[in-house]
């Protein structure tokens, strides 16, 4: 099961998850041809498919594999809209992994 687990993270925990599939959610802050910058508590390069379609200012989720260089090449995403809540983001992450028995990562 843990093959398909995608723990939540922000940029803090990249080095921690070289090679594993993740769970990202951030402000898209510059969108440059098949790659963005995503603000997860710290600026993140993702490299997208070609089904990503990210609005500069708005929220996104990928879900996508950490390269060794701490970019994610996205297999999915989801944009979130320009209205949401970052810091509840970053307690959700902080809490995953501070109460690690509980959530499957």
């Amino acid at each position: 099961m843990s093959e398909l687990c995608s723990p939540r993270i922000s940029a803090n925990y990249l080095d921690s998850f070289i090679g594993r599939l993740v769970t990202l959610v951030g402000k898209v802050t510059q969108l440059r041809g098949d790659q963005a910058t995503i603000d997860a508590d710290g600026a993140v390069t993702v490299h997208l498919d070609r089904d990503a379609h990210l609005i500069n200012g708005h929220g996104v989720q990928v879900i996508g594999k950490v390269n060794p260089d701490l970019s994610i090449k996205v297999l999915t995403s989801r944009p979130l809209g320009p209205d949401v809540d970052y810091a509840l983001c970053t307690a959700v992450v902080e809490a995953t992994h501070r109460h690690k028995e509980i959530f499957v990562t």
